[in-house]
């Protein structure tokens, strides 16, 4: 037996006794209106909200402010026809650095902050959140939860390679105590809520 088995052996003999996980109180959110609240606290965060009941009222919306001309990406593939998906495939990730718009879908959204949970199959790149100008968020009416405790339920034992909670566009108010947006990332955040 090698020192390094014989090492591992005696830290593997030497374990503390497990202990239960604590009790967690049960929280509640009373909001009785998720998608309101949602909507609530995701403008005063800085990001604008658009109630949708389809995709082509999605392409509408962004149509107002985003033109052919633009460079927009997007693994949303009902979108297809509006943004470029080949972007993401590629995996010279410089290819990204002049995104004006990037569209990305969400698993669910959290009423208590406003914020959304997408993971890397729904990115396609996990620098598309941060990289782009403009950030579009498409967001099941249905997938909003009450409370972060909620959603950290619903990913605890969910398989992911990576996940980020998203909530309003990027903001510092390091620079001579006033507010910046999009200092480090996007300028804006417009959240879709679909259904």
């Amino acid at each position: 037996m090698s020192s390094r088995d014989r090492i591992l052996a005696a830290v593997a003999n030497n374990q503390p006794a497990l202990t239960p996980m604590p009790e967690v109180p049960s929280f509640h959110l009373e909001a009785p209106d998720l998608v309101e609240k949602f909507t609530q606290v995701a403008i005063s965060i800085g990001s604008r909200v658009f109630q949708v009941k389809s995709y082509e009222e999605v392409r509408e919306i962004l149509s107002q402010d985003f033109s052919p001309t633009h460079r927009i990406i997007s693994k949303v593939s009902e979108l297809a026809s509006f943004a470029d998906a080949s972007l993401l495939q590629d995996q010279d990730r410089h290819q990204l650095e002049n995104v004006d718009l990037a569209i990305v879908k969400a698993h669910f959204g959290v009423a208590e902050n406003g914020a959304a949970w997408v993971t890397e199959e729904l990115l396609g790149v996990r620098v598309v959140p941060f990289i782009c100008q403009h950030l579009a968020i498409i967001l099941p009416k249905e997938g909003i939860l009450p409370l972060m405790h909620d959603a950290y339920t619903q990913i605890g034992n969910a398989d992911y390679g990576y996940g980020v909670f998203i909530a309003g566009p990027s903001k510092t108010a390091d620079i001579e105590q006033s507010l910046v947006l999009g200092a480090h990332g996007p300028r804006t955040l417009t959240v879709f809520l679909l259904g």
